[in-house]
């Protein structure tokens, strides 16, 4: 005889599918950028690590719900309870702190960008960042063109089209002699909201994994209770205030005299 109710136990199965699919999704993710990107995959390799770890554990834990709840064992059921109140419980500290670093993140990264000056003398592979960054989002250096001092390379370069749009200015030499048409606007700003939309989208993320964290928490809690109660019906508590009460007024008449 089932002791849980169904209606718990199918909003409970479904609930750890979904689990289960966003685990695979974070393990497909690593999986595909080593099958497609396979070049410059040394420094990535701790975060596709991560990744296998997160999205293995979180389909492993997705398993454990199922099956807790479609067999009705209670000790798969506490498991589960208590990886969410973990995971909760760490959802909810990276969250609040990325809320709490939100407002500083734009000094943050502008004084890491700012040890990087000047460009022109940084390393080979600070060289080559900047050139792609300039090249993909049409600008020129982090904070000014001259960040590069008298090297301005030719990544911050207009074409006659971005001329005739209004995108450029004139770089001169000395002020005597215009010299190339550089993109006006430097880079930093441009990064910086593609940074911050990344980092609210991540703390999205992070708050609504732990919102359904809770959720499953509330789900397991429900059919643990049920299973060591299993005689035990749910009773609705009603308010006195919405239950009928003796009338206020009795009409008074007096006994028929025989």
């Amino acid at each position: 005889m089932a002791q849980i109710n169904s209606c718990i136990k199918w909003t409970f199965t479904v609930f750890n599918v979904l689990f289960a699919i966003f685990g695979a999704i974070v393990i497909l993710f690593p999986l595909l950028s080593q099958v497609y990107i396979r070049d410059d995959m040394e420094g990535r390799t701790t975060g596709l690590v991560v990744l296998y770890v997160v999205g293995a554990v979180t389909l492993v834990i997705a398993v454990l719900g199922a099956y807790g709840a479609h067999r009705e064992n209670k000790v798969c059921l506490i498991l589960f309870l208590v990886c969410m109140v973990i995971g909760t419980l760490m959802m909810l500290r990276i969250g609040i702190v990325a809320a709490f670093f939100r407002p500083k993140l734009t000094e943050i990264v502008s004084d890491k960008f700012r040890e990087l000056l000047p460009l022109d003398t940084a390393s080979e592979e600070v060289k080559n960042m900047a050139d792609g960054m300039q090249s993909q989002l049409h600008c020129c250096g982090l904070f000014s063109y001259s960040d590069w001092e008298d090297n301005v390379p030719d990544s911050c370069v207009c074409s006659s089209m971005e001329v005739e749009e209004g995108m450029c200015q004139s770089l001169s030499y000395l002020n005597l002699f215009p010299r190339k048409q550089i993109y006006s606007k430097p880079c930093f700003p441009i990064l910086m909201r593609f940074i911050l939309i990344v980092a609210d989208v991540m703390t999205g993320i992070v708050f609504s994994l732990a919102t359904l964290a809770v959720l499953g928490m509330i789900l397991s809690s429900i059919m643990i209770h049920q299973l060591r109660h299993p005689t035990r019906t749910t009773v609705l508590m009603v308010p006195s205030i919405f239950t009928t009460g003796p009338p206020k007024y009795q009409e008074l008449q007096n006994p028929p005299v025989y």
